[in-house]
């Protein structure tokens, strides 16, 4: 491990710096493409501009002869010096007749007769044919040698019969590329020129004095010229400075002229020597750090620092599922005490329902019936939290329900939060637990809170899908219904959203999360026949799960359980309930079903009430009571002993319950109405010999 504390980091900084050079090297060809694409328009603009120009004058000049341009030499002058004063990178324009000599100058109001340029290049190469915008090697003004160096661009002017009539010449300042080369060389070894395609400069940055240097036929850009190439880039030792270059070129289309750029390879240099310098900066301290704890941790006895890791992971592990326990423990217990108080309210209300007719105290009965339907699905979640609920599906219209859930998820985030919810017009039938439904989109809610801290929109839609087991989908195949929630928040990175459906896994701060919220999404969506799927990015998370559609009937609402008639039904019934208010109401419910009841306040009196006396055709026990006994031990001592007896158990506590409904007990989910009473006891017949049937009189 020491040897490799040197070898690695070495063997790393190597091919760091092989990725870093050709990193920086890109660059450079990068910059001096972009570079090249500034020069090549800024070129092209001035060269078209001198087109533009040649056509003005010859505007100017068109059906006049030699002599009448002379003659006018004077009033030509000042429209000649407006039209060059307006462009800085013109330096004159000058008309040229058939024999060489000036007729006209923007410079000069009267020209010089005894001058003559027709030995010129720019001249002589306009007189056999027109051809086009010639441009010369950069030369001094010939005049009266006053003026900055400049390069001439020629065009023919032609006779109406096509005859040579004189050029146009237009001299173009090589210091106006110049003074915009320097703008644009900011960076340290920049480098750039504008070259004929015969090698002569016509304006270079840095400037050199001798601006009438030559690149000679051997060099790389006259060879990429012979090859035919418009662009490209090489590397050099200059033939003018003897500076080793990166060099781009391209040529200026419709003229016979490069723009070349580059940047010294000493710049390049300097850059991977800056990269590698802050390898180094990290790279070598690190790698000595690393040296000299490994040769301390060869003295050292490691099993023990492992140990004591493995041993420190398991405690707060041990802690962390005992604090989970205690909590689901209490929420269990929580629950249960308050399913019997919300037992005895919801009993005592269905009993008032039948002796009050006031249409006002009936609102009141209503009232107090409502939130104690909440209560229940608030105590249905808090052991959906302990792991302790059984789903119990039903059939639901998320077209109707969503909207609903709306004003519930409203009172759990903030104001500036704006809740979109979107469902079809026609119907999206599911069978879920209505409850565990509710919980998922409300953690839904809760996460998208946390990652809108500024506020933002949380969308709800619904709609119809038919999946074909495609990849993310957990292979589906069937009609669902696509259920997703976005949020406009700051995303979950790339590299953790594999991990965000796995229980305890979170992002949060300690004591701000318990990383339960998107397993309990997971869970729900798988225990219901479905999936569920994630996806996110820089403007927000969407969380999809697909439950699978139904086209049974939904389920109708509790409230018509009061409409429910006694009638004479058979059998005695031993109700064994510790509560006494709760045995009240449930006794109540009993007889009003038609049975004849016996009561005991425990599991253990209920017992030897059995024992002692005959005739009890079922046996209606809770599953928590306190003593040595519980629910379910009697139930199944009376499957044991009176197997003639049915059994019908109720709980508050699902924990229990679950137990119970593997053994094959009925259970009733307390708090419970008089109709789910009522299809409980019939269910508990199914399992057991029909009752015998008893004097309705009695009964009564």
């Amino acid at each position: 491990m020491m040897i490799a504390s040197l070898v690695l980091p070495a063997a790393l900084f190597v091919y760091a710096g092989w990725n870093d050079y050709g990193d920086v090297r890109a660059e450079a060809d990068e910059r001096i493409r972009r570079s090249l694409d500034v020069m090549q328009e800024q070129g092209l603009k001035v060269f078209e501009t001198a087109d533009r120009t040649f056509a003005e004058v010859n505007e100017v000049v068109r059906g006049m002869s030699d002599d009448q341009m002379r003659a006018v030499q004077a009033t030509l002058h000042p429209r000649l010096q407006r039209i060059s004063g307006v462009m800085p990178q013109l330096q004159s324009i000058m008309i040229i007749g058939s024999d060489g000599r000036p007729l006209a100058s923007s410079k000069l109001a009267v020209v010089p007769v005894d001058a003559n340029f027709a030995d010129r290049n720019y001249f002589k190469v306009q007189i056999d044919r027109d051809a086009g915008t010639y441009v010369s090697a950069v030369r001094t003004p010939k005049l009266n040698g006053v003026g900055d160096d400049f390069f001439d661009l020629s065009r023919r002017l032609t006779s109406p019969d096509g005859s040579f009539r004189g050029i146009i010449a237009v001299n173009v300042r090589p210091a106006y590329f110049d003074d915009f080369y320097s703008l644009i060389g900011r960076v340290p070894g920049s480098f750039y020129a504008l070259v004929r395609s015969d090698g002569s400069f016509l304006a270079r940055y840095p400037v050199r004095k001798h601006r009438t240097r030559r690149l000679s036929p051997n060099s790389a850009l006259h060879r990429a010229i012979e090859r035919g190439l418009k662009t490209g880039e090489f590397s050099v030792n200059s033939e003018i400075d003897g500076i080793s270059r990166r060099i781009g070129f391209r040529k200026l289309a419709g003229y016979p002229v490069y723009a070349l750029a580059g940047t010294n390879s000493s710049a390049i240099r300097n850059d991977w020597f800056a990269a590698m310098g802050g390898h180094l900066l990290f790279g070598l301290p690190a790698t000595l750090l690393l040296f000299s704890v490994l040769w301390i941790a060869l003295r050292r006895t490691q099993r023990l620092y492992d140990e004591a890791d493995r041993r420190e992971m398991a405690e707060g592990a041990l802690r962390q599922a005992q604090q989970l326990q205690a909590i689901g423990q209490l929420t269990g217990g929580v629950a249960h005490d308050f399913n019997n108080l919300l037992m005895i309210v919801s009993g005592s209300v269905q009993r008032l329902r039948r002796h009050i007719g006031d249409a006002k105290q009936m609102q009141l009965l209503d009232a107090i019936a409502n939130a104690t339907q909440r209560g229940e699905s608030l105590t249905r979640q808090l052991l959906t939290f302990s792991r302790r609920q059984t789903l119990q599906p039903v059939v639901i219209d998320l077209a109707e329900r969503l909207p609903e859930i709306k004003e519930m998820l409203s009172r759990s985030l903030r104001g500036d939060i704006d809740i979109r919810v979107g469902v079809p017009k026609r119907s999206c039938l599911v069978k879920v637990d209505p409850s565990e439904l509710e919980l998922a989109l409300l953690n839904l809610a809760v996460n998208a809170r946390d990652a809108m801290p500024s506020g933002g929109t949380l969308t709800i839609t619904a709609k119809p899908v038919v999946l074909r087991g495609k990849t993310g989908e957990e292979g589906l195949h069937g009609e669902f219904v696509a259920i997703r929630v976005a949020d406009t928040g700051t995303g979950i990175p790339s590299d953790i959203l594999p991990r965000v459906f796995e229980p305890f896994f979170t992002t949060k701060d300690v004591g701000k999360g318990t990383g339960l919220g998107l397993s309990q999404v997971y869970g729900f969506a798988s225990q219901s026949g479905g999936a569920a799927t994630i996806t996110s990015s820089r403007r927000g998370t969407a969380v999809t799960f697909f439950l699978p559609q139904t086209w049974e009937t939904p389920a109708r609402a509790r409230e018509q359980a009061a409409a429910i008639s006694a009638k004479p039904t058979a059998g005695t019934v031993l109700l064994v309930e510790d509560n006494t208010e709760v045995a009240e109401v449930g006794k109540a419910y009993l007889e009003e079903l038609g049975y004849k009841v016996k009561q005991a306040g425990s599991a253990q009196a209920g017992l030897d009430l059995l024992e002692r006396e005959d005739g009890i055709d079922l046996v209606f026990s809770d599953i928590l009571m306190p003593g040595g006994l519980n629910g379910l031990e009697l139930a199944g001592t009376v499957r044991r002993r009176f197997p003639g007896i049915g059994v019908l158990l109720t709980s508050g506590y699902s924990s229990s319950a679950q137990d119970a409904v593997r053994r094959g007990f009925a259970v009733l989910q307390k708090p419970y109405d008089l109709a789910a009473l009522d299809q409980a006891l019939r269910d508990a017949h199914k399992t057991t010999a029909p009752l015998a049937p008893i004097d309705a009189q009695a009964v009564g």
